[in-house]
């Protein structure tokens, strides 16, 4: 069954408790990593609310023609959900359930091309589900092993478009209002290219293994300081020791000499 763009409809409605949910393993041991740490660095900075969602390997739901598509996006940022999160815990319903997502991340997997399918039969593919039938306004699509970034938008006409990165290769996304970014290095034992954000003064968002280093490392400077004035105030008390000596010699030289020191 092929699906028009234009002639095929969409309804929105919670999955049914009986579907059957795909358990299959994700097909890269490094996406949860990946996944959790766009998270975590989120939740540290204060960025994700209780009613943001940002589902990982979680079933996106629709209703195309009469029959369920559920796509399970690596990453993805719903910005306001309107639904307490029990009741999406197997799934989510956007429009149903809130609204719908602002970005949705899909990193590179052993499936060749799945995440650039845009296959319009059922079940449609991913790239054709997320401009077509979801709308998500940002699609980013990573390579983990070789630290590819592409971050496609939606247009005016309903179509994705590669968006150039800025001179420090970041991309700035107004939906959560930080640029994302590749950077190479370790975390949880895996060594190689990750995800990053970066807040609007350019400065990384920390994980929270950073931040522990991070305050460990001002407290440290705070120690050096205090350490720093303690010293500066011995050398002041020195000081102020030594000309009180002074003082006092000069008064006991002037009166042995029969003058009585001033003051």
């Amino acid at each position: 069954m092929t699906i028009s763009p234009v002639s095929f409809k969409v309804r929105w409605e919670k999955l049914p408790d009986d579907f059957v949910l795909d358990d299959d393993p994700v097909d890269n041991i490094n996406q949860p990593s990946i996944a959790a740490a766009l998270t975590e660095s989120l939740e540290l900075a204060n960025k994700l609310s209780a009613t943001t969602l940002t589902p990982t390997n979680y079933g996106i739901c629709a209703t195309l023609n009469d029959r369920i598509v559920v796509k399970a996006p690596d990453w993805a940022y719903v910005p306001f959900i309107r639904v307490p999160r029990d009741e999406v815990k197997r799934s989510y319903t956007p429009q149903l359930q809130g609204e719908m997502l602002s970005i949705v991340m899909e990193f590179l997997s052993d499936t060749e091309g799945s995440e650039y399918s845009n296959k319009p039969t059922y079940p449609p593919g991913k790239w054709f589900f997320y401009e077509h039938v979801l709308k998500v306004p940002v699609y980013v699509i990573f390579e983990p092993d070789g630290g590819v970034l592409e971050v496609y938008r939606l247009d005016a006409s309903g179509h994705y478009q590669l968006q150039p990165p800025d001179a420090h290769q970041h991309y700035w996304l107004p939906e959560i209002d930080l640029a994302l970014g590749v950077w190479q290095g370790s975390r949880a034992g895996r060594t190689g290219y990750w995800l990053r954000w970066w807040n609007p003064q350019g400065e990384l968002l920390p994980w929270g293994t950073e931040q522990i280093e991070q305050e460990r490392q001002r407290a440290e400077q705070e120690h050096q300081r205090a350490e720093q004035e303690r010293q500066r105030a011995e050398q002041e008390r020195q000081r102020a020791e030594q000309e009180r000596d002074r003082a006092d010699r000069l008064a006991e030289q002037l009166r042995a000499a029969g003058l009585e020191p001033l003051g």
